[in-house]
């Protein structure tokens, strides 16, 4: 059986379009088929603000995985990829997020899902809303738009692809 993985793609160090290429070849090959992709977007950091800008992208996975077995893949890519994990929130060359797996509630030490941050940040909602405006977040029961629409994140998002 396959589920649906929404994952947040991001990278703001080294080459981040190529970066992102990288992570979707990657995720494709050990993760499950990419059904979509948003668009790309530039967007300000986030929690610690003061680094240069992101790229960001959602891609829409059909996986066989376990949301843990998919967490332990991602963090593998991003590993090949060259993540250092320094500071929370800190520059990266890659930082894959899993958003929502089917409309499943998880909340354990490794994993959290939905997302925990999902709705107060717009470099997120933004692109989700591109490819699943009227998916329902499994807890606070509220479409990807409406989400958007209300999220307190001022923050510019610039789409770019």
């Amino acid at each position: 059986m396959t589920s649906k993985l929404y994952l947040l793609l991001g990278a703001n160090l080294g080459n981040r379009h190529h970066t992102l290429a990288q992570a979707r070849e990657q995720l494709a090959q050990r993760v499950g088929a990419i059904g979509q992709e948003s668009p790309i977007y530039e967007t300000a950091a986030w929690g610690l603000t003061a680094q240069p800008a992101y790229l960001n992208q959602v891609v829409l996975l059909e996986t066989t995985l376990s949301p843990g077995v998919a967490l332990a893949e991602t963090q593998a890519i991003e590993q090949v990829l060259g993540r250092v994990r320094a500071e929370r929130w800190g520059a990266r060359v890659i930082d894959i997020d899993l958003l929502f797996y089917n409309d499943l509630i998880l909340n354990t030490p490794a994993l959290t899902l939905p997302h925990p941050y999902l709705h107060l940040r717009r470099f997120t909602l933004q692109p989700l809303a591109d490819i699943a405006p009227d998916l329902v977040h499994p807890v606070l029961k509220q479409t990807v738009q409406q989400l958007l629409e209300a999220c307190p994140d001022e923050s510019e998002v610039i789409k770019l692809l």
